[in-house]
């Protein structure tokens, strides 16, 4: 039988009946539909994740290892609440994914300057690292369907893939930008270039949905670091000199005005989540 990796929108009877294994809190899909709104709040989620990290690494004065303990916690405390309710919440999901973003800068930072392992090789080890976990994933689901994340261990699935796809994105743009040295704005445009011909070779070339989306997924984690040092960098270091503080605070604002709106449209819901599910 072919398997299943579609991304294609599921019939009104998948929606409304609950995934095989799902318990009555898990009637509906978990994560937002895959919008235009979905990738800008996402390139803004990966600029307050590289901006953030370097804020609380240079202020906080715990250091980058207590930096990165505070920020798990945080991360895990979100998650907590992420798999407790029993839909998709668009703040909720976005804080998870926003702490996501700096832990896992701080978790390739850590290795990087904390033990000095060379990004060559971390960047191997991320990419083995989803490889694995989308393996696990398809082997336990039979499917990578992000419109079927709708247990428990569904969305364990997807939050450690999204894990590694911040930690893999950060390691690879810093290697590229390291041994490339093309500057943040030529950085950026490559990333975006990368972006386009994989849209590209979904709509023209047949690419497979599901892992068009996990590759953009992982690209627009560099392009959102080179855009945010672009701003945050001193002029001297080819930035705007903005500062993480102003630059943080900035895109936070962006993304907490998104996310208000995409709560009260509710246009990134998928199917008919947007109706109270039945317990039992």
């Amino acid at each position: 039988m072919t398997p299943e990796i579609s991304e294609t929108a599921e019939t009104l009877a998948t929606h409304t009946a609950p995934a095989p294994g799902a318990g009555p809190g898990r009637r509906w899909n978990k994560v937002p539909e895959v919008t235009v709104y979905f990738w800008v709040i996402k390139v803004l989620c990966t600029t307050v994740g590289e901006t953030a990290a370097d804020l609380l690494n240079g202020n906080l004065g715990l250091g980058l290892s207590g930096v990165s303990l505070l920020m798990s916690a945080l991360l895990v405390v979100a998650l907590v609440v992420q798999f407790r309710v029993r839909a998709y919440r668009p703040g909720l999901y976005w804080l998870v994914v926003a702490l996501v973003s700096v832990v896992g800068t701080l978790i390739t930072d850590n290795l990087t300057d904390g033990l000095g392992v060379p990004l060559p090789v971390s960047t191997v080890v991320f990419a083995a690292a989803l490889v694995g976990v989308f393996a696990v994933w398809y082997r336990s689901e039979r499917t990578l369907s992000i419109h079927h994340v709708d247990t428990a261990r569904r969305e364990a699935f997807y939050w450690a893939a999204v894990l590694c796809t911040f930690a893999l994105g950060t390691a690879a743009g810093d290697l590229v930008a390291e041994r490339m040295a093309l500057g943040y704005w030529l950085s950026a445009g490559l990333f975006a270039l990368a972006i386009a011909a994989v849209a590209v070779a979904h709509r023209a070339l047949g690419l497979d949905a599901v892992w068009s989306f996990w590759i953009a997924y992982v690209l627009t984690r560099p392009l959102g670091a080179s855009v945010g040092d672009y701003l945050s960098q001193p002029a001297a270091d080819g930035g705007l000199g903005m500062g993480t503080v102003a630059t943080s605070g900035l895109f936070l604002a962006v993304i907490t005005g998104l996310v208000v709106f995409l709560t009260v449209t509710r246009r990134d819901v998928t199917g008919r989540e947007g109706l109270t599910p039945q317990a039992g």
